[in-house]
């Protein structure tokens, strides 16, 4: 019987021929990862257990990302980036993006692809539930827990069960008034919030085939939102032109095997699908934008992991271009290669600075920002009973901020759509499809 793609990836890891699902390993990481608001606690685990003037494993693959609440007054906020200050100077790590320098980037799942650190076939833990979204790099990515993370820190390696695999296969390109939000927030619908539990997420067929990078990182950065351990898309000629484009060499591909063994398969149509929206309170309270035109807005979000890349921001420029928001819209770009593209891209000839401001779009500093709620100074975060729509990956009760809030969670295309009407919109009210 053949692998997956997973069982491959942990297999390499592992030093071994294959594994199967349901068997415990001991694989090697390729790179660790963690930011502002773990990794104080993953440091003082790793002193504590390996000594306070232990070795990380290898200073050159431990990567620190502060990103989460960065533009804040918040003493304790400030006082976690200390905290991973002195123990990147005491320890020697290479990769430290320092905010207030010129090294910081912002959201620590974008800055892992554009600074190409996520590479096919390699295997990623990270202290952060969405460390999924460097599985559209071909790699196995997952994220672990504080004290899981020390030993990482300490030892390069992660004992894990293997995952059974799901499939799901899409056919055709995507219309253009589709995105993969709305593909991954269907499938979620579908399978519900516990339906992929401990399980790999394999995504495949001509339709994640003409995605770009950015997409499928989308696609990937959710599926923990359907329990899942991992999601992946094999490693091709997109993902080799994303990586040469920074600096870095593609070596081999792996691919699932034809016979692989799947736990299930789920086959969508492109074409058949519809902009969707998850309403309150999780991401799989699933419906159609265009059955939601009664519910009215509050604000309206594009930002995070999810929803803050060029890509989303071009998207959502489509929609705005030449029109105003009718209620209160915040723009966060997730890196700070973002916020410096968002003055060089265009559509229409108009940079997509122009096109938010014009709009009358807020416009806020690289990070996180709302995503996670954050402390009250926050740029964007949800207040009282608003009803929010965001691009964001999750929607439970304060996610966003306050309790009382209602998140509804969509594309970048839907929320521009909806930012412009003040109410819940299909983008194909604005689009030619």
């Amino acid at each position: 019987m053949g692998q997956t793609l997973t069982e491959k990836i942990l297999a390499r890891g592992a030093g071994r021929a294959s594994v199967r699902p349901g068997e415990t390993i001991w694989v090697q990481a390729d790179l660790f990862m963690t930011h502002d608001v773990f990794g104080p606690e993953v440091f003082r685990i790793f002193e504590r257990e390996f000594g306070a003037d232990a070795a990380a494993w290898d200073r050159d693959k431990v990567v620190v990302i502060p990103d989460h609440y960065i533009f804040t007054e918040d003493p304790l906020a400030r006082r976690n980036i200390d905290v991973l200050a002195g123990f990147v100077e005491k320890h020697g790590i290479t990769h430290f993006f320092k905010p207030g320098t010129p090294d910081y980037k912002g959201v620590c799942h974008v800055t892992l692809a554009s600074e190409g650190f996520n590479r096919p076939g390699g295997i990623l833990f990270g202290t952060d539930s969405h460390t999924c979204t460097a599985g559209a790099f071909g790699m196995f990515a997952t994220g672990i827990g504080n004290t899981d993370g020390a030993f990482v820190l300490g030892t390069g390696r992660q004992w894990l069960k293997v995952p059974e695999t799901m499939r799901f296969d899409f056919d055709g390109s995507l219309p253009p008034y589709l995105m993969a939000k709305d593909l991954i927030l269907r499938i979620i619908g579908d399978i519900g919030c516990d339906g992929a539990a401990y399980r790999a997420m394999e995504f495949g067929g001509d339709g994640i085939a003409s995605l770009s990078m950015e997409e499928r990182m989308t696609l990937c950065n959710m599926v923990i939102e359907a329990g899942g351990k991992n999601g992946i898309v094999a490693a091709d000629s997109v993902t080799e032109a994303y990586m040469r484009g920074r600096g870095k060499a593609v070596g081999e591909f792996l691919e699932p095997d034809p016979d692989a063994d799947y736990h299930s398969r789920r086959r969508y149509v492109s074409a058949d699908l519809a902009p969707g929206v998850a309403k309150p309170h999780s991401p799989d309270n699933y419906e159609e934008a265009r059955n939601l035109g009664d519910v009215a807005l509050d604000r309206c979000y594009i930002g995070s992991c999810t929803g803050g890349k060029i890509e989303d921001f071009t998207a959502a420029a489509r929609i705005l271009a030449g029109r105003k928001v009718a209620i209160d819209t915040f723009v966060v770009p997730a890196t700070t290669d973002v916020e410096r593209a968002l003055a060089t891209e265009a559509v229409d000839g108009r940079p997509l600075l122009d096109i938010f401001a014009e709009a009358g779009c807020r416009v806020g500093p690289p990070s996180c920002g709302a995503c996670l709620g954050g402390p009250l100074d926050t740029f964007g975060r949800a207040l009282d009973t608003q009803k929010v729509l965001s691009t964001t990956n999750r929607n439970f009760p304060g996610r966003m901020g306050a309790r009382s809030a209602e998140v509804f969670l969509a594309s970048p295309l839907t929320v521009a759509a909806s930012a412009v009407t003040g109410r819940i919109t299909d983008p194909r009210e604005f689009l030619k499809h």
